[in-house]
């Protein structure tokens, strides 16, 4: 079992959930207290303005889009449905027409007000206005509203019934323009699978652009002998002319097409990445001519026509696959005695691949190689990843704009004694980090016009270590929420990084990220149901967090020893076993008990006189029900019933 996270700072999530439930769907309450705090969504909003008492939704509520919309606000909507219904209990219908009361519109207004966002980033603002009888979302654009349906979401798993969100105006817009990540998949294979669960959470969290690296070797090849080196290229073309070069695990037409699919329903870019003319064992493997040293190299030769002619061709054939706006070319640590032929590759190729229709991206290099940018191609933007290699204020001065990969600040090498081995420290990057911040006396000012923004980088440099990609996932993890906080609205979350922890606790990683590990075991039951309990010791501690599937969450009774939790399967299920796992106030004497109304309850399984915390399985015959519960005789201490987990199992 996984050690227990602290809940300190929990009860400061509670502050946000404490407005009182509607008993109707649309029932104004004019007495209940104004909703200052916002929805605790992560990242949080920008700006809030509260009103008084809950929208509850129901199994009636409907999507409704107007019937001049188009299409792909249609899309949305449905997308928007099947959200819901794969995160809560509810699953609301999809129509055109006129909202009534208890529905949610969908709609652009690219004219609305959108507050204090930039003119150049309003297509990514939204308003969610949610009124005691409906809830009304308008985009600046496409993005902004697929955030504002994030936002939705996010509100309603974050209350204590998992089904209503504050009555109330949130305006929200993001403070940068790149919100990024990247990802490097050619030292180290990532599966379709992974990429596209990462695509699914990085729209969750409002980021918006997934750079895959798709090509490198290791860093210092076996005694000394590149011929013996790993390496690969990802991308697997058909054409005759690319057979081999294309790892054998790697990505197919139809695999990047998934990959640009599921980036479109979640308002991602992808930027691919193919380097050179360092980090290219991959090419010089596939043509041993193009290398430096007769091919016992990791850098092609420049000095050859046909080198820049192959590489030419290389981006030819693949950036017919890349739906985005953007291309990124490498173009760092090439060796500096040969920064003049290394500046003519750059000139040469930059402004190729923007004749194939694409915008153009490189890594900071330009101070190493020949002290500084002049003379170099200014049609790109720059990844200022290391001070000393090129500077973001020498890029700046040198008339690029800059995406913030700095080095010491957001370098992950999984598991190496180096960078950040063991993942980034989220309470670090929460509390002391933002996009202008580079340290080494590089910092820029916020939102200083000439940066795009921020993208922290995973670098698989450790080709021979033994992980997988959902190790690597674990590493991420630790920092992914505060990064997507820092790079949408700053400071917004406030100081309390604990409570922020919470927050992200409470509304999870979204819709199709199961892969990732949502933490249910293979099998249970009550993952992610309806539940109700007898009794909730604070908001702090809901009954939903026994089905939530984290480790770390707990739902917690009143202090007297009749109490139960309840979970409804949503049908009727033939259920064999329970597992509970209790917290230090754990239960002396309780029943399992189940249901197929949720009104008459009989016990199917008795514990007596435990004496202590943690796992408890209780088996018993095969039976028919769709309730099933904890029913609490006895209490263990003097608390109540406390369980981080209620697992059903057939």
């Amino acid at each position: 079992m996984k050690p227990r996270r602290s809940v300190a700072g929990a009860v400061a999530l509670a502050t946000l959930l404490l407005a009182p439930l509607l008993s109707l769907r649309y029932a104004p309450q004019a007495s209940a207290a104004v909703n200052t705090a916002p929805p605790g969504v992560v990242p949080a909003l920008q700006q809030w303005g509260g009103g008084s008492g809950r929208l509850s939704l129901t199994p009636t509520s409907r999507i409704v889009v107007s019937p001049d919309s188009p299409a792909n606000v249609m899309e949305l909507a449905s997308q928007l449905s099947d959200d819901f219904e794969e995160l809560t209990a509810l699953h609301p219908s999809v129509t055109t027409g006129n909202p009534a009361a208890g529905d949610i519109s969908l709609r652009l207004d690219r004219d609305g007000d959108f507050g204090a966002a930039k003119p150049a980033l309003r297509p990514e603002a939204y308003r969610l206005k949610t009124t005691d009888g409906s809830v009304d979302i308008v985009g600046g654009g496409d993005k902004g509203l697929y955030y504002g349906t994030r936002t939705l979401l996010q509100a309603v798993l974050g209350s204590p019934d998992r089904k209503s969100l504050p009555v109330g105006t949130a305006v929200d817009y993001p403070n940068y323009a790149v919100r990024g990540f990247m990802l490097d998949v050619g030292r180290r294979y990532f599966t379709p699978e992974f990429i596209k669960s990462y695509l699914h959470w990085m729209g969750w969290l409002k980021l918006n652009t997934l750079q895959l690296h798709l090509n490198d070797n290791e860093i210092s090849p076996p005694g000394g002998d590149w011929f013996k080196a790993i390496s690969a290229f990802r991308l697997k073309s058909t054409n005759p002319e690319f057979a081999g070069l294309g790892a054998e695990q790697g990505y197919t037409r139809q695999d990047w097409d998934s990959f640009e699919d599921a980036a479109a329903t979640n308002s991602v870019t992808i930027i691919p990445e193919i380097d050179s003319p360092a980090h290219s064992r991959s090419f010089i493997e596939f043509k041993p001519e193009l290398g430096l040293n007769n091919g016992n190299s990791d850098h092609l030769d420049l000095s050859k026509p046909e080198t820049t002619t192959f590489m030419k061709r290389v981006f030819a054939e693949f950036v017919p696959w890349f739906r985005g706006p953007t291309v990124h070319i490498g173009i760092d640590e090439y060796p500096t005695n040969l920064a003049d032929q290394f500046k003519t590759y750059v000139n040469t190729m930059a402004p190729y691949v923007r004749s194939l229709g694409k915008s153009v991206n490189g890594w900071g290099s330009f101070s190493a190689m020949s002290g500084g940018g002049a003379g170099y191609d200014k049609g790109m933007a720059i990844n200022s990843w290391n001070n000393g290699w090129y500077s973001p204020k020498a890029a700046i001065a040198d008339g690029y704009k800059v995406i913030n990969s700095n080095d010491n600040w957001l370098y992950v090498v999984p598991f190496a004694s180096y960078y950040h081995g063991q993942g980034l420290n989220g309470r670090e990057i929460f509390t002391s980090w933002a996009p202008n911040i580079f340290g080494g006396g590089q910092d820029l000012a916020v939102q200083d016009p000439n940066l795009l923004g921020a993208m922290p980088a995973v670098w698989n440099d450790l080709v021979g270590e033994d992980y997988t990609e959902l190790q690597v996932h674990d590493l991420i993890n630790k920092s992914f929420d505060a990064l997507a906080q820092k790079m949408w609205s700053g400071n917004a979350a406030g100081a309390d990084y604990a409570a922020f922890q919470s927050r992200v606790t409470a509304v999870g990683k979204g819709p199709g990220t199961g892969y990732l590990g949502s933490g249910q075991t293979p099998g249970d039951l009550a993952y992610g149901r309806p539940v109700t309990a007898s009794s909730t010791e604070i908001p702090a501690f809901p009954a939903s967090y026994a089905v939530d599937g984290d480790d770390f969450t707990r739902w917690s009774s009143a202090y007297s020893d009749d109490q139960w939790l309840s979970v409804d399967l949503g049908s009727q299920q033939q259920v064999g076993s329970v597992r509970l796992d209790w917290e230090v106030a754990y239960g002396k004497d309780y029943d399992i008990q189940v249901s197929s109304d949720g009104t008459n309850w009989r016990t199917v399984a008795e514990r007596r006189g435990r004496e202590t915390a943690g796992s408890d399985t209780l088996t018993f015959p095969a039976t028919t029900a769709r309730h099933v519960r904890m029913h609490g005789v006895t209490r263990g201490t003097g608390y109540g019933y406390s369980l981080y987990s209620l697992e059903v199992f057939s």
